[in-house]
C-alpha cells in the first residue's frame, strides 16, 4: 500500500467515524431542543467568546516558539503565528492530505535543517504541555464539584495534580534536556492557552442563560478537550460530542445544553481556523529575529 493510499484511507476512516458519532448523538438528544437553545444567545458573549479563543491559539503559538528557538529555530513570532494558523486550518479543514502539526514539522525542518527527530519532539512536548494544563484543570473542577463521584477520592484528586507537573518535569530532564529552560514558561503559557478557553466556555454558558452546574460543565468540557485530542475523527468533530452527552449523564446535565455547549465552542474554533485559508495560498515566508 503506497502512502497516499493510506492517508486517503485513513482520511476516509475518519470522515465515516465523525459521520457515525454525530448520528449517534442525535439519536439521542433532540435537534430541535439544540436549535431552540442556540437561537437564544445572546450574540455580546459570544462575540467575547471568539476573543478568548483566538488570545488562546495566540498564547499556543507563543508557547510552541518557545519550543522552536531551544532546537535553533529562532523564527519571529509573526511569522511562528502565521504559520500556526495554517497548521490550525490543515487540521480542521485539510486533515487527510496533511495535518497540521505535520505540516508545521516539514516547513520547520526544510527550512532549518534542525533534525527531524528534535522537530518532533518540540511538536510532542508543545501538546504535552497543552494536555498537562487541561488534566489540573480538570483536576481543580473536579474537586469543586459537590459530587459523591468526586467526594470519595478528593485525595487522590488533589495529589494528582503536583504528581502530574512533577513527572511532566521529569519527561524534560530526562528525555529532552536542551527544552528545560523554557519548561516553566511553557507551563504559563500553556496556563493562559486553557484558562483562556474555560472563560470562553463561561461566556458560552451566559449567552445560553446558563447559570447552574457551572464546574460540572467546565470539567465535562476539559475531558472532552482531551478526547478530541485522539485522531480518530476530523477534527475532533464527533467525540468532543459524544463525551458531552455521556458527561451530561453522568453528572446529571441536561444533554441538549451540553451539546450546544460543544457546537457552539466548535463553531468558534473553525471560525478562527477558517483564517489560516490565507496562508494556504500565500504560504508564510519565515523570519528570523535579529
Amino acid at each position: 500500500m503506497t502512502e497516499k493510499l493510506r492517508k486517503k484511507l485513513i482520511t476516509v476512516l475518519k470522515i465515516i467515524v465523525s459521520a457515525a458519532l454525530i448520528y449517534f448523538i442525535f439519536t439521542k438528544i433532540s435537534l430541535e431542543d439544540v436549535i431552540g437553545t442556540l437561537k437564544k444567545s445572546n450574540p455580546l458573549y459570544l462575540v467575547l467568546g471568539v476573543s478568548l479563543v483566538a488570545f488562546s491559539k495566540v498564547m499556543a503559538a507563543f508557547r510552541l516558539n518557545l519550543y522552536f528557538h531551544e532546537i535553533g529555530v529562532k523564527i519571529t513570532q509573526g511569522s511562528n503565528l502565521k504559520l500556526y494558523l495554517l497548521g490550525m486550518f490543515y487540521n480542521l479543514f485539510l486533515p487527510g492530505g496533511i495535518g497540521g502539526d505535520a505540516y508545521k514539522g516539514y516547513v520547520i525542518q526544510k527550512e532549518y535543517k534542525s533534525g527531524t527527530k528534535k522537530v518532533v519532539s518540540v511538536l510532542l512536548l508543545d501538546r504535552l504541555s497543552g494536555m498537562l494544563l487541561i488534566f489540573i484543570y480538570a483536576c481543580i473542577s473536579a474537586l469543586l464539584i459537590k459530587s459523591s463521584l468526586f467526594q470519595d477520592f478528593v485525595w487522590f484528586i488533589a495529589l494528582a495534580i503536583p504528581l502530574s507537573v512533577i513527572t511532566f518535569w521529569l519527561l524534560h530532564k530526562k528525555f529532552f534536556a536542551y527544552t528545560l529552560p523554557v519548561f516553566w514558561k511553557s507551563v504559563g503559557y500553556s496556563a493562559l492557552v486553557q484558562l483562556s478557553q474555560l472563560v470562553c466556555i463561561l461566556c458560552i454558558l451566559k449567552s445560553l442563560s446558563i447559570d447552574l452546574a457551572t464546574y460540572e460543565y467546565l470539567f465535562v468540557f476539559l475531558i472532552s478537550s482531551i478526547i478530541s485530542v485522539v485522531p480518530l475523527t476530523i477534527g475532533g468533530i464527533g467525540s468532543r460530542e459524544v463525551t458531552f452527552l455521556y458527561g451530561a449523564k453522568w453528572l446529571g446535565l441536561d444533554a441538549n445544553t451540553s451539546i450546544s455547549i460543544s457546537f457552539v465552542f466548535f463553531l468558534i474554533t473553525a471560525l478562527i481556523s477558517l483564517f489560516g485559508i490565507i496562508y494556504h495560498f500565500k504560504k508564510p515566508r519565515l523570519e528570523v529575529t535579529p
